[in-house]
């Protein structure tokens, strides 16, 4: 295995601080880009997407649950699969407490191709629970391209979409799939892809988990 090389604490401080220099470099871009995302155009969910979860079956608009925006987590779980991915799995355990987001007008779900009379013991195996619907019935994941066809085969990715409510209509504001999920998961990453980003109009103030009102 090759390590670091071994310095003195002075040449690690130097070599630190050009790094510093890159690091905050990459972030102010990273912030511009925020930016442009959070100006992208949206475009109105007209299908009328049908699933099914622990209080039965539920529509899009329902899974908003009266929130103004929705981080869907297309969680990779074909109907024929014994069990989810151990990929999406692993997204899913460092996804932080839903307060932080539900404080900040905002809800999470996971949504998976898989009937919900599968998903439901897998979710009590990892011992989650955060909502987790079933879209076996609807066309949801191929139309948000979770589910795309390939040399004639049904192929799962695994992703992120952000939705937008206006009373009753539901806009697709946001969607990002594979390997660019790998930096994201917490609460801030997530808000960082939505249409009203970080800072919310109406966002409570950062707090533990259980001082949140209803």
């Amino acid at each position: 295995m090759s390590l670091p090389e071994i310095v003195s604490r002075e040449r690690w401080r130097a070599a630190r601080e050009a790094l510093l220099l890159k690091e905050e470099a990459v972030r102010r871009a990273l912030e511009v880009l925020s930016a442009e995302r959070r100006r992208l155009p949206m475009v109105e969910v007209d299908p009328e997407y049908v699933f099914e979860g622990g209080d039965g079956k539920a529509t899009l608009l329902d899974l908003f649950e009266g929130r103004t925006q929705l981080v869907v987590h297309h969680f990779m779980f074909a109907p024929e699969w014994p069990a989810g991915c151990p990929c999406c799995a692993a997204f899913l355990d460092q996804v932080g407490h839903l307060a932080h987001l539900h404080a900040r007008d905002t809800s999470f779900a996971a949504v998976s191709r898989a009937p919900f009379t599968r998903i439901l013991p897998f979710k009590a195996r990892m011992g989650w629970v955060v909502p987790w619907y079933s879209s076996c019935h609807s066309e949801f994941d191929r139309d948000f391209e979770a589910t795309v066809e390939r040399a004639g085969d049904l192929v799962e990715r695994p992703g992120l979409s952000c939705f937008l409510r206006d009373r009753d209509r539901v806009f697709h504001t946001y969607s990002v799939h594979d390997g660019a999920l790998d930096a994201l998961g917490t609460t801030a990453g997530l808000l960082a892809l939505t249409a009203l980003g970080p800072n919310p109009p109406g966002g409570d103030r950062l707090r533990y988990h259980d001082e949140y009102g209803d």
